[in-house]
């Protein structure tokens, strides 16, 4: 039984030292930036070593990826959250651009996700990430509205990516200072004008 506990112990301290790093990066990444954010102050912030750190993730750009991985799937989880109830593709897809545009306005998350993160890890990688997290929820009720007959017949991938710009655009204008409101409206105008009379 000891041993068990002894396990459990040391999964809790690593799952804690990792999460330390994780938080400790992503408030410096978000008030610095990635370049201007370096390994000493991150450690010193979550309170390990520097060991910890390279013991966890190969380097700060591995770390980094670990934060937008997580940002991503904290999206995604909002959205589905957002729509585990809706009745409808049409609510779906509706309740899921007003959820996205709402997560995306948590403090940082359109610097991670949509400056630094395409800067630092390139298009490819984040495309890969968005595909996994936010890009699938949008693709799945592009697909049900489709399977249900509601929306016109196009292609899922092209149309998702579009929608997916869009909704991006419109969480950079928000930061930005642009009304939501506004942004909303738009967004839930092109996706009306995807159904079926």
């Amino acid at each position: 039984m000891s041993t068990d506990r002894a396990r459990r112990s040391n999964r809790e301290r690593t799952e804690a030292t990792r999460t330390a790093l994780l938080d400790a990066a992503r408030k410096l990444f978000v008030a610095n930036g990635y370049a201007e954010t370096g390994t000493p102050e991150i450690v010193a912030t979550a309170g390990v070593t520097r060991g910890a750190l390279y013991h966890h993730f190969e380097d700060k750009q591995a770390l980094f990826l670990a934060v937008v991985e997580r940002e991503s799937a904290a999206v995604a989880g909002e959205i589905e959250q957002a729509t585990a109830r809706v009745t409808s593709a049409r609510e779906a897809l509706l309740k899921g651009g007003e959820a996205f545009l709402r997560a995306m306005a948590k403090r940082g998350r359109t610097r991670l996700l949509l400056l630094d993160g395409p800067a630092v890890l390139g298009r490819a990688e984040m495309n890969a990430i968005d595909d996994a997290h936010g890009a699938r929820t949008l693709k799945e009720g592009i697909g049900e509205a489709m399977d249900e007959g509601a929306m016109r017949t196009l292609p899922v991938d092209a149309l998702t990516a579009v929608l997916a710009a869009a909704f991006d655009r419109a969480a950079l204008e928000i930061e930005a200072g642009g009304r939501r409101k506004d942004f909303r409206q738009v967004i839930d105008g092109l996706i009306e004008g995807l159904f079926n009379a």
